[in-house]
């Protein structure tokens, strides 16, 4: 046959998914495409008993035409069939509360996390089946072995199960993924190399798994964005990833030895903790002899004046340390020679610097110890295993880092001799008795939503007070937007995601405390934090800031009416931040103004943020939680919505975006 010819196929009985083949003189198939997707390459037989023999050919311009035959149809929904089957644990018929079954289409039957292309509604693009109660085994040949499985997946999610045995290395067969979501699952055994060929994939999650031996050099995914592999048995080393790019990265609690990578971006130890094998300059731990073999192995490796740089790491470390040393050392004298707390403070005020290894706050903790009649009992543990055992005077012991500094206290990282990092507030200057401050604390523990860090122990004194958190990796709300990363990984899905959790977890507050007057108080995109599964959780709650003119000695400033509503004005700035990327200047005041000046010119696409533009988000969805956010916002405090109102516009948003879901690749 000519090149010029070409073959119609079509089934008569039912037709499906058009395919355009194109080919050569010798009748090899290049590729095909189905409903714009590209499929792998075929031969002539491949492609013959992959359509089957009920077609007819047709000759017709320079292409290949054809149709999904219905038994090719079928071929698919088997195929899905018999890995939901597995995952159930059976070889059997999967559980048919699924609704996967042989009288329905996966993409018109209800297939219970089966979602597909909404522009042809014919190929299967997300399988999402976390949260399942799966007990099996992950068998990918049943999808990357089809080929139009193989290359219409995008999206598997099985988080939160229990899928055992191994990840398959037929996984790389399926070309387009870009998301592999297994966390939380009982997986084991060696990391496919194959892993490493998936050239598509952005976001790999396999934490709290049992995955041993070796990792694949996952560096030369160039796409990746985000790999968490925190708390299963990895050993050997840590391929050599360029994390400036990275969203969310953690190897901690492993069995890696050798050198971190060179470039670790804006993540801290954290994302290594629990590796006693890593050194590295950011582990404040010099590579021996041997590690420095293998950093200098690297595919970009580090030249011996890297070496160099980290034994003067080491270096300036024991200097610095030397200087702690001399510092407190020279304090202990002046406290000896009567100096008050309120001196140290000043002194802290004036040399702490975020970022610093910080003396000062032992130091006051200690004299606070020391004017208190019951050191043994001042830190009050609340009922969290946590902080099990863990007494006042192991924080004492602890070296702590200043995070941030406030107008009313200061937040540091305290990481324990156990490895246990905890994040301790410090509040100076709340005149509210020990007895007020702690039936507080207590009312705030014993409200518990998920989406808000409650404190695991405090301290009180006269002087101050300590409240004690589960230390939060990755960071802020406030850093995912305006930090280095200045919100380009952070989509529209994402950030409505945050909104609506944020809004639900506020109105379960504001609903279980209101008799108690117990209000956010200081509600901002920095109080939002990320736990380790990345989802937002509000901060700080209860610690509402006084301002210096108020009677604070009075509780009533702690409980005034107007406070619920100023937590509603804090969680309309968010919204704007979200939609807006942008920084709010003072309490919000500018980019509130911004906002409302805009809207009013009629100029409403101009108010967000043109990450979200460029990534095709719904306008209509971002204008109608704009509104959300005005109304949030409302001068008077009379004329904003409760915020169990807030939050059913917002979920009723969420569900409007979830039903016109749009995929990737």
């Amino acid at each position: 046959m000519a090149k010029a010819d070409s073959m119609t196929f079509i089934d008569h009985e039912a037709p499906e998914v058009l395919l355009i083949f194109s080919y050569e003189n010798d009748m090899t198939i290049n590729s095909f495409e189905a409903a714009g997707t590209l499929f792998s390459i075929f031969s002539w037989g491949q492609m013959v008993h992959f359509l089957g023999p009920a077609v007819t050919i047709v000759p017709k311009e320079d292409k290949f035409h054809c149709e999904f035959s219905r038994s090719a149809l079928e071929g698919v929904k088997a195929s899905l069939i018999k890995f939901l089957a597995k995952l159930n644990g059976t070889n059997a018929q999967p559980d048919p509360s699924f609704g996967w079954n042989n009288a329905t289409d996966p993409c018109q039957g209800g297939w219970k996390g089966v979602i597909c292309d909404t522009q042809t509604n014919s190929s299967v693009r997300r399988i999402y089946l976390n949260q399942s109660s799966l007990s099996g085994v992950f068998d990918a040949a049943s999808l990357c072995n089809v080929p139009p499985l193989a290359s219409s997946l995008v999206h598997i999610k099985l988080d939160q199960n229990n899928i055992g045995g191994q990840l398959p290395a037929e996984i790389v067969n399926c070309k387009n993924l870009n998301r592999l979501l297994i966390r939380h699952n009982q997986f084991s055994g060696n990391l496919p190399d194959s892993l490493a060929m998936l050239n598509n994939l952005k976001r790999l999650d396999i934490s709290y798994n049992s995955f041993s031996g070796s990792m694949p050099n996952m560096s030369r995914i160039s796409g990746l964005s985000t790999f968490l592999a925190q708390y299963n048995k990895l050993t050997g080393e840590i391929p050599n990833f360029d994390l400036t790019n990275f969203e969310m990265f953690n190897v901690s609690f492993n069995d890696f030895t050798g050198a971190i990578p060179v470039k670790t971006g804006r993540f801290d130890q954290s994302s290594f903790m629990g590796n006693p094998g890593l050194c590295g300059p950011l582990l404040n731990r010099v590579c021996s002899l041997s590690s420095d073999d293998n950093i200098a192995s690297h595919k970009d490796g580090v030249s011996k004046d890297d070496i160099l740089m980290y034994s003067g790491y080491g270096l300036v470390g024991f200097v610095f340390l030397g200087l702690i040393i001399y510092k407190v050392g020279k304090r202990n004298k002046k406290n000896e020679k009567g100096d008050s707390i309120n001196q140290v403070s000043s002194v802290d005020d004036g040399m702490e610097k975020p970022g610093e290894v910080s003396a000062d706050y032992k130091i006051a903790a200690s004299r606070s110890a020391e004017n208190s009649a019951t050191v043994s009992t001042s830190l009050i543990v609340l009922t969290s295993p946590v902080v099990n055992g863990f007494s006042f005077e192991d924080l004492l012991r602890a070296p702590a880092e200043l995070i941030e500094r406030g107008k009313h206290g200061s937040l540091y990282r305290v990481i324990c001799e156990n490895g246990l990092i905890l994040a301790v507030k410090r509040i100076k200057g709340w005149a509210i008795s020990s007895n007020e401050f702690k039936q507080r604390m207590q009312k705030i523990y014993q409200v518990t939503h998920p989406n808000v860090l409650s404190p695991l122990a405090f301290y009180c004194s006269k002087q101050e007070k300590l409240l004690v958190y589960e230390y939060q990796q990755y960071g802020s709300l406030h850093k995912f937007l305006h930090g280095t990363q200045t919100g380009q990984a952070f989509e529209w899905i994402s950030r409505l995601n945050v909104a609506a959790r944020i809004a639900e977890a506020l109105a379960f507050m504001h609903q279980e405390l209101r008799g108690d007057g117990i209000a956010h108080g200081n509600l901002k995109s920095s109080n939002v934090l990320f736990n380790k599964n990345m989802e937002p959780c509000i901060s700080e709650y209860g610690l509402m800031v006084v301002d210096n003119n108020q009677d604070s000695s009075s509780s009533s400033s702690f409980s005034s009416p107007n406070a619920f509503k100023e937590d509603v004005y804090g969680f309309g700035v968010i919204l704007l931040e979200l939609l807006t990327g942008k920084l709010v200047q003072t309490n919000g005041i500018d980019l509130t103004t911004w906002v409302h000046s805009v809207v009013r010119e009629e100029w409403t696409v101009e108010v967000f943020d043109k990450i979200l533009i460029s990534e095709g988000a719904s306008e209509e969805r971002m204008v109608n939680l704009l509104q959300v956010a005005i109304k949030c916002v409302h001068r008077s405090p009379e004329n904003r919505p409760a915020m169990n109102q807030v939050a059913v516009m917002i979920n009723t948003i969420k569900e409007e975006e979830d039903k016109s879901v749009t995929f990737e690749g």
